[in-house]
C-alpha cells in the first residue's frame, strides 16, 4: 500500500524568498546545535516568515526577520548538553542557566560581522509584553517587533513539539494556550490572530492531502474488488482448469509485489484504511471550524 505523505511545516514561504541561499552562512553555525534544536529553529524561521507574510510586512523585513529567527537559538551551542537536552522539567538553577543562551546568542552574534544584523532574534525571543519575560524585562513596544513576532513562533513550536503532534487534530488545545497568553497580557494580538490563519491554512492543506491519499484509497478499493469477484469464483471453481482461468482474473488486477491469496486481506486492509482516513478528515474539518470560532 502506498504511503501517505504529509508535512506539518509546509517551507513554502521561505523557498518563495531564496532564504536558502542567502543564510547559508547562518545555517552553518546551526550544524553545532543537537538535532531537535536545529529543527525547531527551522520550524521557527518558517513560521515566522509565514507570520511576517500575514501580517503584510516588506519583503526586506520578512527576509531579515526569517533570519533572526534561524539563528534565534545559537546560544544553546554554548549551553551544557546535560541540561539542554535534559529529559525531565529543570532545576531553578538549571533554569537560570538555560536562560543565558538569550545573552550569550546576542554577544555570538555581535562579535560577528556576518550575524551581527539578526542578533535581535537571539535577544528578545523570550521577553514578553507584560515584562515578565527575560533577558532584560522590556515591556511592550520597547521589545522590537521582529521579537515579538519570533516569540509567538518560537512558543507555538515549542508546545507542537512538547504534544508531538503528527497532525493537527487537537491542535485548537495549543492555539487556546497561546491565547491565553494575549490575555495574560504577554503576547501580540495581532500576531497570534496571524498565527491563527497561518494554522487554518496548515489544516486546509493537511486536509488536502489526506483527500488526495483517500481519492487513492477508492481507486485501489475499485481495483481490488473487480479482483475479487475472480478470486469468489476461483475458490468455488470445480475443476482445476476454471480454478486457474479465474486465478488469472484475479492476478490481472493485482501489481507486481501482491498475492492472488491475499486478495481478500487486501481489500479488507484497504477499506479499514480508508475508513480510518475518512474519519481523520471529518477531524479535520471539526478542528478547522473550532479554531475559526476561538476569540483572540
Amino acid at each position: 500500500m502506498e504511503k501517505e505523505k504529509f508535512d506539518f511545516y509546509s517551507k513554502t514561504a521561505i523557498k518563495s524568498y531564496n532564504l536558502d541561499e542567502r543564510i547559508r552562512y547562518q545555517l552553518k553555525m546551526l550544524d553545532g546545535l543537537d538535532a531537535f534544536t536545529r529543527v525547531h529553529s527551522e520550524n521557527v524561521a518558517n513560521l515566522t516568515c509565514r507570520l511576517c507574510e500575514k501580517l503584510k510586512l516588506p519583503t526586506g523585513f520578512i527576509i531579515y526577520c526569517t533570519t533572526c529567527a534561524y539563528i534565534h537559538d545559537v546560544g544553546k551551542l554554548y549551553i551544557p548538553p546535560s541540561i539542554l537536552q535534559k529529559p525531565t522539567m529543570l532545576t531553578d538553577e538549571e533554569y537560570e542557566i538555560m536562560k543565558t543562551h538569550t545573552t550569550i546568542g546576542y554577544k555570538s552574534c555581535m562579535e560577528d560581522l556576518k550575524l551581527r544584523p539578526y542578533a535581535a532574534g537571539p535577544m528578545y525571543h523570550h521577553e514578553a509584553l507584560d515584562g515578565t519575560g527575560y533577558p532584560s524585562g522590556l515591556k511592550g513596544n520597547k521589545i522590537p517587533y521582529e521579537g515579538q513576532i519570533i516569540k509567538v513562533a518560537d512558543e507555538f513550536d515549542a508546545m507542537v513539539a512538547k504534544r508531538q503532534y503528527k497532525t493537527h487534530v487537537g491542535i485548537s488545545d495549543t492555539l487556546r494556550a497561546i491565547i491565553e497568553e494575549v490575555y495574560g497580557g504577554k503576547l501580540d494580538r495581532q500576531i497570534v490572530k496571524v498565527l491563527l490563519k497561518v494554522v487554518i491554512d496548515d489544516i486546509e492543506y493537511e486536509i488536502a492531502a489526506r483527500i488526495e491519499y483517500v481519492d487513492y484509497l477508492k481507486t485501489e478499493i475499485k481495483r481490488v474488488q473487480e479482483a475479487f469477484k475472480y478470486y469468489e469464483k476461483w475458490m468455488g471453481a470445480g475443476s482445476e482448469t476454471k480454478k486457474e482461468y479465474y486465478k488469472q482474473g484475479v492476478e490481472m488486477y493485482l501489481r507486481v509485489h501482491e498475492v492472488a491469496e491475499k486478495c481478500p486481506e487486501m481489500l479488507a486492509e484497504f477499506k479499514e484504511a480508508y475508513k480510518v482516513r475518512k474519519k481523520h478528515i471529518d477531524s479535520l474539518y471539526d478542528e478547522v471550524s473550532i479554531i475559526k470560532n476561538l476569540v483572540v
